[in-house]
This record gives structure tokens, sequence and C-alpha cells, in this order.
């Protein structure tokens, strides 16, 4: 027998369209992970087989489902029916719960997971395993206040986190957006909410981004924009409009001030993506549709141009590269009120949706690479106390395999593994 039992932690991910929630996922996990620790994650991520997971990491792959309307989920690749594949997606979690028997169980977002998949694991966590601590994870906004007040109302959301989490933590800071005022969260539920501090991310070493510079034939005294949108299945009118203001600046015959890298994200649509791939072979611009190390590319760039999710303004602003956000507004305003919160801070630039076209965009570009001084006075100034902060949660109710007490000094000490 190991001399410390391990510790157990299942995090869940539902993941119907998008990279954020696995990302945000896999960020956690690959800085929670240590020698006496298993984290197992839930998702039904398409990309979850293209990621790399590190040491005591693996992942178990549900169904990929895909939202159409009106709270109408499909499944995204096999052809059966939604219910039957939610009753899969449901047999999966509940089943993986019982075996893998973990001590933290983490869920993003949605309190009781896609359609309330998650519901029947929180209840059997609740009665069969009472040293168990269940977390709801939130980012930082979730949307605009009233509706996501409706929306948890209707669902009946505040009862679900009050009855079955012993925990919410808000990837946040309480300053830049505070949910407990905006979405008229009670003291019952707000007493168990912690603000971490937004997730720090991997940092690569210099040397890597510098070497990922010269691959892509970026030198020394030239400025790097990388262009990305995520996923994608919502940025081509980002990534035409940054290649219409290279078309026109060429047109013109004016030498661009910066090399472009574009990440369409692989959910662009096969025929908006070879569109996007063409034009930027035409202009001899280095085109991915996805890019698996996304924190060296942003590390190694000046700039990044971005639709304002969480994830890649963390990234941005932990590798301290300066961030111009497009947030989309719909379907969800979340990433237009982000950029507005963090823009007050002196953090990011943004330009509103429907201000956007290229000539805005080159102004931006420009005015940024010559005031560079005041975003990294104000990133430097930005701390992101995320896993420390998690990590302090962790070591107060650490209780051990079984209910075994072992000091929190022998788990979340905590020393990292690198």
């Amino acid at each position: 027998m190991d001399k410390f039992p391990t510790f157990n932690i299942l995090m869940y991910s539902h993941d119907t369209y998008g990279l954020g929630h696995i990302r945000r996922t896999m960020a956690i996990a690959e800085q929670l992970r240590q020698s006496n620790t298993n984290i197992l994650i839930l998702t039904g991520s398409p990309i979850a087989g293209r990621l790399t997971f590190p040491k005591y990491v693996d992942y178990v792959r549900v169904p990929g489902m895909i939202k159409k309307a009106n709270d109408e989920y499909f499944p995204l690749t096999i052809r059966i029916d939604p219910l039957q594949a939610m009753e899969i997606r449901q047999s999966i979690i509940i089943a993986t719960v019982k075996t893998f028997l973990p001590d933290l169980f983490i869920v993003d977002k949605e309190p009781q997971g896609l359609k309330k998949e998650v519901l029947p694991a929180l209840e059997w966590i609740k009665e069969n395993l009472q040293n168990t601590k269940t977390i709801l994870g939130l980012r930082d906004i979730m949307d605009d206040s009233e509706t996501v007040k409706a929306d948890w109302n209707k669902k009946n959301i505040y009862s679900t986190i009050e009855d079955f989490y012993s925990e919410v933590w808000v990837y946040g800071q309480k300053n830049i957006y505070n949910p407990i005022q905006e979405y008229d969260i009670p003291p019952s539920i707000s007493k168990k909410l912690h603000f971490t501090g937004y997730i720090p991310r991997k940092v690569p070493s210099e040397s890597l981004a510098d070497d990922l510079r010269l691959q892509l034939n970026v030198m020394k005294n030239e400025n790097l924009i990388t262009v990305t949108t995520g996923g994608g299945g919502d940025g081509f009118y980002v990534l035409d409009n940054y290649l219409t203001m290279l078309e026109k600046m060429k047109a013109q015959s004016i030498l661009p001030a910066f090399q472009s890298v574009l990440v369409t994200g692989p959910f662009l649509s096969r025929d908006d993506k070879n569109l996007i791939l063409e034009r930027a072979n035409e202009l001899g611009i280095q085109s991915y549709g996805f890019f698996s190390d996304m924190e060296t590319l942003i590390a190694a760039s000046d700039i990044v141009v971005c639709m304002g999710g969480y994830n890649t303004i963390c990234e941005a602003l932990f590798s301290k590269t300066m961030s111009l956000i497009i947030p989309r507004e719909t379907p969800r305003k979340e990433q237009y009120i982000r950029a507005q919160a963090f823009h007050r801070e002196g953090l990011i630039e943004f330009i509103p949706w429907a201000l956007f076209n290229e000539n805005n965009l080159e102004n931006k570009i420009l005015n940024m690479l010559e005031n560079r001084a005041s975003f990294t006075k104000a990133m430097d100034n930005f701390e992101m106390t995320g896993i420390v902060n998690i990590c302090e949660r962790i070591s107060k109710f650490w209780n051990g395999k079984n209910g075994k007490n072992d000091s929190p000094d022998t788990m979340y000490g905590f020393e990292r593994l690198s």
C-alpha cells in the first residue's frame, strides 16, 4: 500500500461546441496534478483526442452534442436519437463517479450539467460519498445579469447549487465583475462562493517562444500578430476583416509593420476555412486550422487579435501579450461585458462588433504597437491567482481516501509537477 492515499479529482466539462470549457478545464488540471493525485476529465469535446494530456491526467469521452436552438441539443457526429445520446452520456457520467469515487468533483459552468445530466451523479455523491467535496466552477462572466437570472430561476439553478454543491469557485476577481450582485445570488449560496482570481496558464520559456518565432520566419526586430477565433465556429467575420485589411494594404503597396499568423479554429465551416486559407496563402501568411501549442504562439506574439473568450484573454495576459478583442454580442453578451471590464483596467483594447471593419482594425493595431508600454505596465500589475487560491481551498478540506486524515501538506503544499 502507498504511504499516502491517492486524491481523485473528477472534472466535468460538457463541451457542446467550441474550445472554451475543455481548455479551461485542462489548464486547471495541468497545474493541479501531483504524484499522488489522479485527475479524470469527463468531456464531450470532439477535439479532446487532439489535446496532449500530461501524466496523472486522463479523460472519459461522452458523445458530443451540439445546440441547435431553444435549448435543443443533437448528437454532433453519431446518428442516433438525441434522447438516446443523452442517456448514454448520463450513464457514462454516473458509472464514472461510482467507479472512480472522486474526493473532489469539479463541475464547469453548468450546475446541473447539459440537460440535467449531472444531477443523478450529484445526488449519488450526496448519499454515498459524504467526504467528497462538490465544486461548481464558474468563469468570471456568464452573460448579462437579466439573462442569467431568468435562466437560473427557470431551471431552479439556485436551489441546485444550494442543495448539491460544497463550494462555488468563481475564476475571476470581484472588483472586475461581481456575480453575487449581478445575478442576485442569495446569502445561502454567496457564503459558499470564493473568488479564486483568473486562471494562469502554462508559461513557455522565452527560448521556446523565440524558437517558434524563428520557425515562423519572424525576426527579433519584427512584430508578430496572431489572429485566433477559438473554436472558430463564429470567427469568419474577424478573419475576413483581418485579411481584407492586409489585401487593401497590398493593393496600395503598403508594407505592413508586422507579420501575421492565422488560426481559424477546428469548427470553422469547411468552405469558410478553405476561403480563408486560400486568401492567406495569396498574401504569404502562415495559417492553421488548429494550433496545438497556443500558449507558445501567444507568448511569441506582440498582439493577439481574438474574440474575447475567457481562455484566450487569460493566456495573453499571463504571457504579457497585448490583446485586441472583437467580442461577439450574440447569443451571449459575455465577451462584450468582459472586454469592457478589462478595457477599464487598461489591460486590453477592443472594437465593438458593430464598429469592426478593416480600417478600425488597422488603426487600433498601429496605435497599440506605438503605445505598448501602457499595456505592459497594466499587465505587469495584474495578478492571476487562480491556481494558488484553488490549491488553498483544496488544502482546507483535504481528508484523504476513505476518510483517512492526512496532513494537507502531503498533498497541496504546493509543489506542482513541471
